[in-house]
Order: structure tokens, then C-alpha cells, then sequence
């Protein structure tokens, strides 16, 4: 099985690329937010997602592990293939999706293309408590929930206050929702302690 594939890009199509290993083009298919980001003749690293079929051998590429991870996470949903597991993560980022899930805004999953009400509702519910434990360490809070121009976000601060509410027995899902509520009333310079107090008193409520 191919985990990952490091070449030049020797073309880019509507839903795939050519990668060019030592001569031997591999056709990837990837989201529309990790295509437009490849450029000809430039060298690329792809974590690659291989599916082996009867009649074919399918390869999926992204640019981070954990792109990959919430690939294989959306797939575990009810009505959400490849295709529409690629629509999302070409719509929304995989930090926009974490944020998504755990503010429950379906609304946002929805506007991915061949995505209804009904099937952003099942995926933000369903993947709740399931999201790659990767994504939580990047949570960022949305510029339109914080008030603010985005910042970098402060992905190590929410990752240990999540960590901690864990730890005090809350769901990773409970913990998330939380913490990004905390973040979009204090702000991404947020230090861990006070987003564990704010996380703390939202889970109260």
C-alpha cells in the first residue's frame, strides 16, 4: 500500500494531479483547496490514501496527515464517500472543520459541494466525539465568532485545555466545544489556564 508519494507535479486537473516519481507518474486525486495549491514542475510530499478495488486502484492525496485523517473520519458517516469527503475538505480546512464539529455549525459543512441539510447535520453530530485527535491541537476559532481579524491560532494552549478537561472526565467532543467557545469570547492569546476556567464554567451551564 502507498502511504505517501514525494515527486514533481507534472499536472493538475480538475479533481486530480500527476505526480512524477523517478519517471513514473502517479494520478492522484485530491480536494479542490489541496489542488489549487500544487503548481507545475514544483516538488510535493502527499500523505496518500490507497484504495484497492477489484477493477481499480485508487490513490488520494493531501497535504497533511491530518487532512488524511479527517478524510477517513467523513467516510465513517452515513451517505459521505470519497467524492463528498473530498467536497468538504475542498470547502473547508481541516482546522475550519474542527471548529465546525465542535461549535455544531452544520450550516457551514453544508455550503461543500453534493452536501445537504440533513447530511452537514448528521456529519457535525456523528463526528462530535470521533474527530482525529490531531485537529483539536489546531483549533481555531473563526474570525466572525471571535470578533476580530483571524490571528495565528494558539493551537497549543487549546490542545491543553482540552487535554485537561479530559482529563477531569469531560467528552474530547465536550471539552472541544468548550474550549472553542471559550476562545471565541477571550480570544485566540488565550493562555491555557484561563481557557480551562472559561471551558469549565460553559460546561457548567
Amino acid at each position: 500500500m502507498i502511504g505517501k508519494l514525494k515527486g514533481i507535479v507534472d499536472a493538475v486537473g480538475e479533481a486530480h494531479a500527476i505526480v512524477d516519481v523517478q519517471g513514473v507518474g502517479y494520478e492522484v486525486q485530491a480536494s479542490a483547496r489541496t489542488l489549487r495549491a500544487l503548481q507545475l514542475g514544483q516538488e510535493v510530499s502527499l500523505a496518500i490514501e490507497t484504495h484497492v478495488r477489484e477493477d481499480a486502484i485508487r490513490l488520494f492525496g493531501f497535504t497533511s496527515e491530518v487532512e488524511r485523517a479527517w478524510f477517513r473520519a467523513l467516510q465513517t458517516i452515513q451517505g459521505v464517500g470519497t467524492k463528498v469527503a473530498l467536497a468538504v475538505l475542498g470547502t473547508l480546512s481541516p482546522q475550519d472543520l474542527a471548529n465546525a464539529i465542535a461549535l455544531q455549525n452544520w450550516a457551514a459543512v453544508e455550503q461543500s459541494p453534493g452536501v445537504g441539510k440533513k447530511l452537514a447535520q448528521r456529519i457535525v453530530a456523528e463526528l462530535k466525539d470521533k474527530a482525529p485527535a490531531l485537529s483539536v491541537a489546531g483549533l481555531n476559532v473563526p474570525a466572525a465568532l471571535a470578533g476580530r481579524a483571524a490571528a495565528p491560532p494558539r493551537g497549543d494552549a487549546a490542545a491543553e485545555a482540552i487535554s485537561a478537561l479530559t482529563n477531569l472526565g469531560y467528552q474530547p467532543g465536550q471539552a472541544s466545544q468548550a474550549v472553542a467557545a471559550a476562545m471565541a469570547e477571550l480570544g485566540e492569546a488565550a493562555d491555557t489556564p484561563k481557557l480551562i476556567r472559561r471551558g469549565l464554567k460553559e460546561l457548567g451551564r
